[in-house]
């Protein structure tokens, strides 16, 4: 957890000045572009992140003199100045950040384009001397949020006596009878809805398509106790954000409620049972012909300019090649398939996998009475959603959620692992009692590459750890049986032979085995030419940033966003600038 250092009026202005002087000294040095100058206002090992102000995409960088050469090279073009702590931010304060105690800082700036917020940790023991440096670029000029006092009059169709009213100006623009969506967005989770909300406040003609019957349905059709499993509080979608009433973990129908809500309030264009089925791209033309299936079968080719894939950060259900499971006689599905244990009590079940997934259908398997055995296929981490889970997010308390999301994007990844690492360990702590039970009871127990945690496996594999809602205690319990799947030599008929000779009957087999990668979808849908011009989508890239996502991809007019809530929140609102630059010709592909 972020500490913070408590001090008097006097202190905390001496903290103002010290970044009022570090931004000075920097902004005269970029207005000079006199690198050196640049390159002695950074430490030995410092870090840069760059959102869209300076490169026009997501860019890390190391090193001062590296960092300095970047910046010189960009500035003439990107016309940097103003550089001010920010008015209404959280304060300049003194704060440990990966075991750095630094002062830290929120900043604004403009650019010959646009306007920024960004973040400064100057090390306490140096302040002259900068350990980490965020630039992120907010809104452009000219086409600002049509939000506050820029909202629309409503004009259009107040008291339009004679004709058209909200309503049925609103079926006509989701019609797309008379026009293309300049953006195409496939699929209607946080990933769409937020995206299609920003591009929405910025003047772009945005139409979202997803194959389910209702607006958060993505949600509502999962299984039955699912819930959040990180506080309320830091999932808001942009605009909009939850009421202040709410439980601190939502339950899946109140979120496919409220998307619904989002949807009709944000004035999102969303076509529902309608499935993207396959598209290519025109060169020529500069415009994607996407072809969508409606719930009557009859199929439409839009052409969009931008196709975006916000459609989750995996592709279809994984299911593995397992020894004998077409000789098994009970039933089998994947968990996006499973419901809730209701239909089975008083039968054996067998859960292939120990992710978060696995866990909750175990457990509401064992709640309704089924004699339920989970099998772990490899190592997985387990942590306490609290308090362990929330350590993660400490960088948030206590501060408003837009300056937490500038904290938070401003860790390049060697400092996403330092903190991870330092919150791991205390994960550990917390936990002791529930891992050492685990583990005695035969459980694999996992702490992530090099100790950095589930954050971590997020980042790199979207998955391999459970949240933990209850049943790692039943497992320890033994009310819940766990089996090693290098214990089971194959599926039989009626369970699963072990290799010690023994059978373990079961009726159900619920398979947590994970997802395919949104790679394998991008071949299925676009083609193997475009799916291998892209290539990897989530997981570290080279630059250290994620592969593909909320940033221009190797194929023009392509794009990914998704994520959890707090990453739709964040990275809709630079994926949606970089669209709209490209539109007004601010921006070009290459």
């Amino acid at each position: 957890m972020d500490t913070v250092e408590v001090t008097e009026k006097g202190i905390v202005q001496s903290e103002v000045t010290l970044v009022s002087q570090w931004l000075t000294r920097f902004d005269a040095a970029l207005q000079n572009n006199n690198r050196s100058s640049l390159a002695a206002l950074f430490a030995a090992d410092s870090h840069w992140r760059d959102l869209l102000a300076f490169t026009w995409s997501i860019t890390p960088s190391e090193g001062g003199d590296t960092i300095s050469a970047l910046l010189a090279a960009k500035q003439p073009a990107t016309q940097a100045q103003g550089f001010t702590v920010a008015p209404g931010r959280t304060p300049p304060r003194r704060v440990s950040r990966a075991g750095f105690d630094v002062i830290e800082a929120i900043f604004q700036f403009e650019t010959k384009v646009g306007r920024g917020f960004g973040v400064v940790r100057l090390l306490a023991s140096d302040p002259t001397k900068a350990f980490q440096l965020m630039t992120g670029l907010h809104e452009l000029k000219g086409f600002e949020e049509t939000i506050g006092k820029r909202c629309p009059t409503g004009e259009a169709f107040s008291r339009n006596f004679g004709g058209t009213n909200w309503k049925e100006q609103r079926e006509a623009i989701q019609a797309y009878t008379d026009r293309e969506p300049t953006v195409l967005i496939v699929g209607g989770g946080q990933g769409g809805l937020s995206l299609a909300a920003t591009l929405g406040r910025i003047g772009v003609d945005t139409l979202v398509v997803d194959k389910f019957p209702r607006v958060g349905d993505c949600w509502r059709q999962r299984y039955h106790s699912l819930a959040l499993h990180n506080d309320t509080k830091l999932n808001h979608l942009p605009y909009m954000p939850f009421p202040t009433s709410w439980p601190t973990y939502l339950p899946k129908d109140m979120v496919g409620d409220w998307f619904e809500s989002y949807a009709w309030a944000m004035e999102i264009n969303y076509w529902t049972s309608t499935e993207f089925v396959r598209g290519n791209y025109d060169d020529a033309a500069g415009i994607w012909n996407a072809v969508v299936r409606r719930a009557d079968g009859t199929e439409r080719t839009l052409h969009p300019k931008h196709l975006v894939f916000a459609n989750g950060l995996v592709g279809e259900p994984h299911i593995p090649e397992l020894p004998g499971l077409k000789e098994f006689k009970g039933e089998a599905m994947h968990t996006t398939a499973f419901t809730n244990g209701a239909h089975w009590r008083g039968k054996k079940a067998l859960v292939i996998g120990t992710g978060t997934s696995g866990h909750d259908v175990a457990q509401d398997l064992h709640a309704n009475g089924v004699d339920t055995t989970i099998v772990q296929r490899g190592p997985t981490m387990v942590l306490s959603i609290d308090p362990s889970a929330k350590l993660t997010y400490g960088i948030y308390n206590g501060i408003p959620i837009e300056d937490g999301d500038l904290l938070a994007g401003t860790n390049t990844k060697p400092m996403v692992k330092k903190n991870l690492q330092t919150i791991t360990k205390r994960m550990l702590e917390n936990d002791k009692k529930i891992i050492d039970g685990l583990i005695a009871r035969g459980f694999k127990f996992t702490d992530g590459e090099d100790g950095a945690g589930h954050q971590w496996m997020v980042r790199t594999r979207y998955g391999g750890y459970y949240l933990d809602g209850g049943c790692s205690q039943l497992i320890i319990d033994g009310d819940i049986g766990l089996l090693q799947f290098d214990q089971i030599e194959c599926f039989v008929e009626n369970g699963v032979l072990l290799k010690d000779g023994s059978v373990k009957p079961a009726d159900l087999a619920v398979l947590a085995t994970g997802f395919l990668p949104q790679e394998v979808v991008v071949k299925k849908l676009l083609g193997e030419a475009i799916g291998s011009k892209v290539g990897q989508v989530w997981g570290f890239g080279p630059d250290g940033e994620m592969s593909n996502m909320w940033k221009r991809t190797a194929q023009r007019g392509l794009w990914f966003a998704g994520g959890g809530f707090n990453n739709c929140r964040q990275y809709s609102r630079y994926v949606a600038m970089q669209i709209k630059a490209v539109e007004e010709g601010l921006l070009g592909w290459a």
